[in-house]
């Protein structure tokens, strides 16, 4: 005789529901501290993303998203086969990788020679020193920019100047634009970058320096196989990060200090979104232009996650 059995699943999924209910319920205060959080992405970022329909449509500011005729793919179509959309493209491509390259490493270099730091003094005060540009919004630095590197009355250029040398165009010459744009990033973020390695060099056992230096580690191979291998998957979540991002070249700050004679290699999609869209009133393109940068890097960041996790790191999810 076989007894009847009841579906286990269906017997799991109430008792699973009363258990995070019960979680729920116990750790009700944090749960309402998220609350702000959970409202400013969900008005800010997941409710705006029904726009994206833009991008399928011939729309008109009267008739509205909704009321407005179906393009399909015509936006697209047209795009691909501009000349200027491939340019402002791979320009996205080299600024951006220019800030991965030479951007990604630096805090955690900093962040390593700050944690050597024996004195707490003076740790604190370089800490403090180089994350302060991080709150300096992009129109002030832009203004110090300017008159650090302008050719007429730049206080780098009068150096130069005073050194025998000829004026350099950091603003003004395509040639050491792009330059400029990454080196400038760097001295505004890093420092921010360096605090959240810091944080995670923070929870690194000290015993285990002390195990090190018993057994004759000098301060290279503490740091090589020790602290390295600590804070490596806060590497690695910032580095997917970063790929995830990486059509993300910096619009604030492009828009700030470029001009038309650096279009050349200065103007990316975010600052061409921002000419077709808003001062040409053309918004279907522009939206299908931003839609295809937001689904690269989405492409970006999942395959960076997978790689990640390939091996043999935890990854974002």
């Amino acid at each position: 005789m076989v007894l009847p059995t009841r579906d286990v699943g269906y017997v799991r999924a109430p008792l699973r529901k009363r258990r995070l209910w019960k979680r729920m319920v116990a750790n009700r205060y944090l749960y309402i501290m998220l609350l702000p959080a959970a409202a400013y992405y969900v008005l800010f970022h997941y409710y705006p993303m029904y726009g994206a329909l833009i991008a399928f449509k011939e729309f008109s500011i009267t008739k509205g998203i909704l009321g407005s005729p179906w393009a399909g793919f015509k936006h697209f179509e047209y795009l691909f086969t501009l000349d200027k959309f491939w340019h402002v493209f791979w320009n996205t491509i080299i600024i951006s990788l220019y800030r991965l390259v030479f951007g990604f490493p630096l805090p955690l270099i900093m962040a390593i020679l700050l944690n050597e730091a024996r004195k707490l003094l003076f740790k604190r005060t370089v800490q403090t020193i180089v994350y302060l540009p991080h709150f300096i919004s992009w129109v002030i630095m832009g203004g110090l920019l300017m008159n650090l590197l302008s050719t007429d009355g730049g206080v780098v250029n009068n150096i130069v100047r005073s050194l025998g040398g000829e004026p350099i165009g950091f603003l003004t010459d395509d040639r050491y634009f792009r330059g400029t744009l990454v080196w400038s990033m760097i001295w505004k973020e890093f420092g921010w970058n360096t605090i959240i390695y810091m944080a995670a060099l923070a929870g690194v056992n000290p015993q285990l320096y002390e195990a090190a230096y018993m057994d004759g580690a000098n301060r290279a191979r503490r740091i090589w196989h020790i602290t390295l291998p600590s804070i490596r998957g806060t590497i690695i979540i910032l580095l997917i990060l970063r790929i995830g991002g990486l059509m993300e070249a910096g619009f604030e700050q492009i828009f700030v200090l470029y001009h038309e004679g650096v279009y050349n290699v200065a103007d990316i999609i975010d600052t061409y979104v921002y000419r077709i869209g808003l001062t040409e009133g053309r918004f279907s393109l522009a939206a299908a232009v931003g839609l295809f940068k937001s689904a690269i890097n989405f492409i970006l960041l999942i395959a960076a996650n997978r790689l990640s996790r390939m091996m043999g790191e935890q990854g974002i999810y």
